[in-house]
């Protein structure tokens, strides 16, 4: 009996399906639900998992190409890839760690100052799966792990929305609703270069944005199009004999660009739905268990919430944010020849899209046009910076052609990995 226990908890799928379960039955929910939000829950991890191969063998293939074209070592940060890779190694630690973490963010809500709740249940996923991976690369493990884990998730949770909770007065003009999105950083950064360079008067709102570029709304198919062109650019680099003989098996090189680009897209696409799946049943259950508990406390709720209220910086933040990616790329590509080995942070196009979108939003709440481009394009340098300072600290995941993108990640990981090889 004790073996099978362990082999459950060994399992991260049927972990997080079991998590699922007792919030199901804690809300008094009926057995056909209950069956219900396990089963999908267990499926959506086996789905994400899924998705990870898919994207994995995508971005392989895009480093080959990349390494032997330009000679260097390109990473794209993509959180969604970097956690499916850990998973297969801190699956259960990551489980255990969202889980406490999720209860540590009710607790200090109702005991602190700190009333957030915070409700975006795929960011805890993954940064319960950053935190696991450098307590575990420092040395901690087991109970201590998990406890220290899960102290620090759920601190940050409640943390991060009271950091964002004054730009976010400004721009839904209320105090009802908090912001929970893990670069949070990079948003309130947004925020202040806005209110340096920008005037608030003269808002993105009060230009008429191309209709034609509204296609690049939809997420998916702008992550085909920017990695097509990612693609194309690397293979013509490295060469058609090099793309054929060594990757495509035969196939032409730029016909195999253009597959794994929108395979790659089809991946993320992938990697989501299982995220969504996840997540629909275990943050319905928390939240309802930590609304009763906090009655007083805020919820916050993922980066598209604030969208609707400037809908044009979504697309100017965007576009600015990668123009800040592409820059900060071509810095390290100067400073790579000072300082051989250094990654370089290829622009990602999920984070920047949803990132670069959000940090747009808020540098118009407080500088206008002008402070949603130079807050978008400041926080695109930013999250091409932090991913090579948090590299060091994730050890063999490090070495991946992927790594964490959102700012949060860069600030706490950099943090907690330098404290941990200080009192190692």
């Amino acid at each position: 009996m004790l073996q099978f226990i362990l082999d459950i908890l060994s399992v991260p799928a049927i972990l997080v399906g079991l998590i699922s379960m007792i919030g199901l039955i804690a809300l008094k929910k009926s057995s056909a639900d209950i069956i219900k939000g396990t089963i999908k829950t267990i499926l959506g991890f086996l789905v994400l998992g899924g998705g990870a191969g898919i994207v994995v063998g995508a971005l392989s293939s895009f480093g080959a190409m990349f390494q032997h074209g330009f000679n260097i070592n390109g990473v794209v940060p993509h959180n969604e890839a970097i956690v499916a890779m850990a998973l297969k190694t801190y699956g259960t630690q990551t489980a255990l760690i969202m889980a406490f973490g999720m209860v540590m963010n009710v607790l200090i809500a109702r005991f602190t100052p700190l009333k957030y709740i915070f409700l975006t249940g795929h960011h805890t996923l993954y940064m319960a799966c950053m935190i696991a991976s450098i307590l575990a690369v420092g040395g901690m493990q087991g109970i201590s792990l998990v406890i220290v884990g899960s102290i620090i998730l759920g601190f940050i949770m409640a943390l991060f929305p009271a950091i964002a909770q004054p730009t976010m007065r400004k721009i839904t003009g209320t105090d009802d609703v908090a912001f929970g999105h893990f670069s949070t950083i990079g948003y309130v950064f947004s925020a202040w270069i806005g209110s340096l360079v920008g005037n608030k008067e003269k808002t993105t709102e009060d230009i008429n944005f191309p209709q034609g570029l509204s296609f690049l709304r939809d997420s998916s198919l702008a992550v085909s199009l920017v990695m097509l062109v990612l693609y194309l650019i690397v293979a013509i680099a490295s060469g058609s004999a090099y793309v054929e003989k060594e990757l495509s098996g035969g196939q032409h090189f730029i016909v195999f660009s253009i597959i794994q680009a929108i395979t790659f897209a089809g991946g993320v696409y992938v990697i989501l739905a299982g995220v969504r799946l996840v997540l629909a049943e275990i943050v319905p259950a928390f939240s309802g268990i930590a609304t009763t508990l906090v009655p007083d406390a805020k919820p916050a709720i993922d980066c598209p919430v604030v969208y609707p209220y400037a809908p044009n910086a979504v697309l100017i933040g965007f576009l600015s944010s990668f123009a800040g990616g592409v820059v900060g790329m071509i810095v390290l590509l100067m400073l790579d020849k000072s300082i051989p080995g250094l990654p370089i942070i290829l622009p990602g196009v999920v984070p920047h899209f949803f990132c670069g979108a959000t940090a747009g939003v808020f540098g118009n709440a407080t500088g206008g046009l002008r402070g949603a481009i130079a807050g978008a394009f400041a926080q695109g340098l930013l999250i091409t910076f932090l991913p090579v300072i948090l590299m060091p600290v994730l050890g063999d995941l490090g070495f991946a052609n992927t790594t964490f993108s959102d700012a949060d990640f860069g600030v706490v990981g950099i943090l907690l990995g330098n404290i941990l090889q200080l009192f190692k």
